[in-house]
């Protein structure tokens, strides 16, 4: 009698599955902590679930293959997004939410439960796990965090935290090749403008999240869309008075200083502000409507006779930009509103396509920016 006879197919291939251990794979977080965590790894929980804008990249043909678990907020910042790709991948709507670490609702007795290989953070959340305690509580269950960083410094850890979940995913060509995309995008404009010996400096006011609240204004500093400003030509009007990435300009000062182009962030937060004032903005959504939206926004008192609002230049572009490996194609639309003249031959949505063929497993929906310019929606 055989071995397989007295086993059986299934025992044999239990018993070899076995036998076929994850390698250690030891890496440097973007919060410079030396990590150790057996890969590649097969059962992930995203932090966020707007991290499923690096997956899709890294497993295009099902970015949610890996995921076990998620922070439903895919959902809710960027609906048209989650639509989109529920109609390609139905079973996302199966995976299960948790609570965040910032508000304390998240679960660790139901992470262990999920069995994940590792927890991909977003680095703005180490505060709140380093205060309660996370790290070492999912340490001693065996969850190792890895955090990475598309929102606080874009710029300078885009790349790097595609290297890392690269690593972890076992798709280091696949990160590569995007990172090598990227950084001839950003390039595109950098070298432009970094050949100009006597630019001027458009003053630009990025309000943050317009219109999602009744405060004016939400702003950047040097960080951020700040950052986004800066490459792309411009002078970011928040630099001066926010000390740090994310803060507020109050009204008087924006009329002020009298910015040369007004942006506003935006996208559809139903699910937050119903019925808000905020644009709505992203693959798929009504121009028409978010443009109505913008004007709107330009008739609060801190845009009373500002330059920008007489002149036109405002201009409104997907929020979500400032937390996804697609920054790029902000700082190219950026560049073609602060620079038309220096970019004359530049296609923003051209380049967000490209990004959909080569790397992304949905189709391109227009949607992402809009402008009181008409001939500069998309």
């Amino acid at each position: 009698m055989t071995l397989r006879s007295l086993l059986g197919a299934s025992a044999l291939s239990l018993i070899a599955a076995s036998l076929v251990q994850a390698d250690p794979i030891t890496l440097t977080d973007i919060a410079g902590r030396e990590v150790t965590v057996d890969g590649p790894v097969d059962r992930v929980i995203l932090g966020e679930g707007r991290q499923i804008f690096f997956a899709a990249v890294l497993d295009p043909e099902n970015p949610f293959e890996r995921v076990v678990g998620w922070r439903d907020d895919f959902r809710q910042a960027s609906p048209e997004s989650y639509e989109i790709y529920a109609e390609t991948f139905p079973a996302l709507t199966e995976i299960p939410v948790f609570g965040g670490f910032k508000d304390g609702t998240f679960d660790i007795e139901q992470a262990v439960s999920l069995n994940p290989d590792v927890m991909i953070m977003n680095l703005e959340a180490k505060a709140a796990t380093d205060e309660a305690g996370y790290e070492d509580k999912l340490a001693k269950v065996g969850i190792p965090i890895v955090y990475v960083d598309f929102r606080e410094k874009p710029f300078e850890n885009t790349a790097k935290s595609m290297q890392i979940i690269g690593k972890l995913y076992g798709e280091d060509a696949k990160a590569a090749e995007f990172n090598d995309f990227y950084q001839a995008q950003i390039a595109r404009v950098t070298d432009v403008i970094e050949a100009q010996t006597d630019l001027d400096r458009p003053l630009v006011f990025v309000e943050r999240a317009g219109g999602y609240s009744e405060d004016c204004c939400m702003s950047f500093g040097d960080g951020n869309f700040g950052r986004f400003v800066a490459l792309a030509g411009g002078t970011n009007l928040g630099s001066e008075f926010i000390p740090g990435t994310f803060g507020t300009v109050n009204a008087e000062q924006v009329i002020a200083s009298d910015p040369d182009q007004i942006v506003v962030t935006g996208g559809n937060w139903e699910a937050y502000v119903p019925g808000g004032d905020w644009v709505g903005m992203g693959p798929g959504s009504d121009v028409d409507e978010a443009g109505r939206k913008l004007a709107a926004l330009m008739e609060r008192p801190a845009f009373t006779g500002v330059k920008a609002v007489e002149t036109g230049q405002v201009h409104g572009i997907w929020h979500q930009f400032y937390n996804s490996p697609y920054s790029f194609v902000a700082v190219q639309r950026l560049a073609t509103w602060l620079h038309p003249e220096l970019f004359p031959d530049m296609n923003p949505e051209a380049t967000l396509q490209e990004l959909h063929e080569r790397f992304l497993p949905v189709d391109y929906r227009p949607g992402y920016w809009v402008s009181l310019q008409a001939a500069e929606t998309n």
